[in-house]
């Protein structure tokens, strides 16, 4: 068991918009976010942030929305989804987001489900989608941002909000099934947050340990996902100036300008930057990166990690000032993480799930250790039970589903996720108890490291491991559409298709994927044949959830005629 001691809660008498209150009233010229406009980035102060959610609150108690009524939000990471959300907050209502991929069934299930009478929408097409699902009446972003004036009585007809009021309902991105609407507090929320900026010590705050130039970072996490909630709270807790982005592509346009000084991303994130790195890197020099990253003997590294002079390359491409990546949402290949490391930009790797508000544990940059995923952040226990299985406990654990009856205060949340403890009380995760495979002859098999590995090729845009009950592992392998297609031009080849991926050429260039990937394991556990499809996985058509997690009966459904031939005499690769 591992507890890393008492935590920062919120008073018993407060919600979140405390934070942001407090900020206006001590720091009120302090920038907080920041927001893409025709000339640039503009910098919104505490005090006006504080003011146009005020002004947005009154138009919604004008508008008949009361303490615990439910209010959905449906759109990309933006300003407006900030200001709705602690709008939304602050007069007790539940905020309910909705991810943009969400087809319209899980639309409806959300709105049906929370019973959400009011919906916020990104503009006119989101807002059809919602309609379309049943909600009712539908605001856009565009009107959020233009209402800015304060009622003169907001704080008399605004009733008082408490820590242990419902906050928001997550409706949490399941590999089976449709989602359950995860409750969260204004307590659980602020705990995860707070207590993610205590662990990381100066990372919110500062630009590094030795300079007092204040810490920034663009926000491209989806605000729909409780991971981009809770790090945009801590960045409001500490006070970080916070670019927000709509996604990853966008982010990538503005690291340079903006110059973060440290982001939280996922690892599908980094290791698509990682591929794109490769434009402006000299030969061998990943390679090179990669083997001095994990050849590093403590954090931070040292001066020489930056002997290549392409590696300063990759640093100017993330905005010259990046030091550290909080990653968290899946595991991470061990050589992206020595990528990061040997160009000088530390990887925190994190562990949570929506049930704990995302954060459990966190790796801290005077403590980051490799291969874990941190220790649990103040205020929270991990436990291992018999069976392998992580055990969490703390205030930032939800009380239940919605809209069942709260759970009891103290019972431990069981993750479903297999771990380890050190003796520092670093958490390491093994594998996911519903996601092992388990071949015919009995051995376990966690499929994630190796598809994790099969992912980083160029080609390669996906990855599944199957061998559940079989005799032996199999991988179903999707193409990365504009990388094949100039691999295949190059070569006088045709277009990405089925043809395409019977090719003895690419099947070969794949197959050196397969093989790094099966250097990491045993002969009982590495995959004996792969095929290659050129349908990518995909959100829209169910295989991913919009956290981009495998749904794996789903694709193993969609894709049966491969798995069939997986399974007969088709490709070989051990």
């Amino acid at each position: 068991m591992a507890n890393s001691g008492t935590g920062q809660t919120l008073a018993a008498d407060c919600g979140l918009y405390s934070v942001l209150a407090e900020w206006a009233r001590t720091d009120p010229d302090r920038p907080v976010i920041s927001r893409k406009g025709a000339d640039g980035w503009q910098d919104v102060s505490c005090a006006e942030l504080a003011a146009h959610v005020d002004a947005v609150a009154g138009v919604l108690l004008d508008r008949g929305v009361r303490h615990g009524d439910r209010v959905a939000v449906l759109g990309t990471t933006r300003y407006e989804w900030a200001v709705a959300d602690l709008a939304v907050l602050s007069i007790g209502a539940v905020t309910v987001p909705i991810y943009p991929t969400a087809s319209e069934h899980q639309v409806r299930h959300v709105l049906g489900d929370s019973g959400a009478t009011w919906s916020v929408a990104e503009d006119a097409a989101y807002g059809d989608r919602l309609r379309a699902a049943g909600a009712g009446e539908v605001w856009s972003f565009a009107e959020i941002d233009a209402w800015r004036d304060v009622p003169a009585d907001i704080d008399r007809i605004r009733e008082p909000v408490r820590a242990d009021d419902l906050a928001t309902i997550v409706y949490t991105s399941g590999t089976t099934g449709l989602p359950k609407g995860c409750m969260l507090t204004h307590a659980n929320m602020y705990a995860s947050s707070a207590n993610t900026v205590r662990q990381t010590d100066w990372l919110f705050r500062r630009a590094s340990p030795d300079d007092s130039a204040p810490a920034a970072t663009l926000l491209s996490l989806p605000l729909s996902h409780v991971f981009g909630r809770t790090i945009l709270l801590s960045c409001l807790i500490a006070g970080t100036r916070t670019g927000l982005v709509a996604g990853v592509p966008e982010m990538l346009g503005e690291l340079p300008g903006f110059r973060p000084t440290f982001l939280a991303l996922v690892p599908y994130a980094l290791e698509k930057i990682r591929k794109r790195a490769r434009s402006v890197l000299a030969d061998d020099a990943e390679a090179a990166a990669v083997a001095t990253g994990l050849g590093a003997t403590g954090p931070g590294g040292g001066d020489d990690r930056r002997a290549d002079p392409s590696h300063q390359r990759v640093r100017d491409l993330l905005g010259g000032r990046l030091g550290y990546v909080i990653c968290g949402g899946a595991s991470l290949d061990d050589t992206t993480w020595g990528f990061y490391a040997g160009v000088g930009i530390e990887i925190l790797n994190c562990y949570g799930l929506t049930e704990a508000a995302t954060a459990v544990t966190v790796n801290a940059p005077a403590t980051n250790r490799f291969g874990t995923v941190g220790r649990p952040i103040p205020g929270t226990t991990v436990a291992i039970a018999d069976d392998g299985e992580v055990l969490v406990s703390g205030d930032n654990v939800s009380p239940g589903y919605w809209p069942a009856a709260r759970a009891q205060a103290g019972t431990w949340l069981h993750t479903g996720d297999l771990g380890e403890l050190d003796d520092d009380g670093f958490l390491r995760i093994t594998g996911r108890s519903k996601e092992i495979l388990v071949t015919s002859g009995g051995k376990n098999v966690a499929p994630t490291p190796l598809e994790d590995r099969i992912r980083l090729h160029p080609l390669v845009s996906n990855c599944m491991l199957l061998g559940d009950g079989r005799s032996h592992v199999t991988a179903l392998v999707t193409l990365d559409a504009a990388a094949a297609a100039g691999w295949a031009a190059e070569r006088g080849l045709g277009p990405v298709d089925e043809h395409l991926c019977r090719d003895p050429a690419l099947l070969a260039e794949i197959g050196t994927a397969v093989d790094a990937a099966n250097a990491l394991v045993s002969r009982a556990e590495s995959v004996r044949r792969f095929r290659v499809v050129a349908r990518d996985f995909t959100v829209d058509a169910g295989h991913l959830t919009p956290s981009m997690k495998l749904r794996r009966a789903a694709i193993a459904e969609a894709y049966a005629a491969d798995v069939a031939a997986l399974y007969g005499n088709e490709i070989s690769v051990a």
